[in-house]
């Protein structure tokens, strides 16, 4: 049974960059996808990025981050990474890391939470002043 574990969320200035980290612990995910979610209070859970690990690795964006956030992977260390850069206040909130249900789940602009499973407990992430 795979674990996911986040960190890194702080507060940051406006502006500012900061990098969390989720790690994948009691089994690999190779051929999965791993997610990258934020949930404002108050709104519902979004999908940010999309990293898939299986055949053609490829990585994909929503509209509000793309050009500003980074997802990246450690296969040594079963590590995924999202660097955010230029933050704003609209980037608070909790940020999670999950798993695709499926193997071999094909990454677009579009990340349905409905599409992943196996969630971290999350990492909050305050951009203010």
């Amino acid at each position: 049974q795979v674990q996911l574990v986040e960190s890194g969320g702080t507060l940051v200035q406006p502006g500012g960059s900061l990098r969390l980290s989720c790690v994948a612990s009691g089994s690999n995910l190779d051929g999965f996808a791993v997610g990258w979610f934020r949930q404002a209070p108050g709104k519902e859970r979004e999908g940010l990025a999309c990293i898939r690990n299986s055949g053609l690795v490829r990585t994909t964006y929503t509209e509000s981050v793309n050009g500003r956030f980074t997802s990246s992977r450690d296969t040594a260390d079963n590590t995924w990474y999202l660097q955010m850069n230029s933050l704003e206040p609209g980037d608070t909130g909790v940020y999670y890391c999950a798993k695709s249900v499926g193997r071999h789940y094909w990454c677009s602009d579009l990340i349905p939470p409905t599409h992943f499973d196996t969630w971290g407990q999350g990492t909050q992430v305050i951009v203010s002043s």
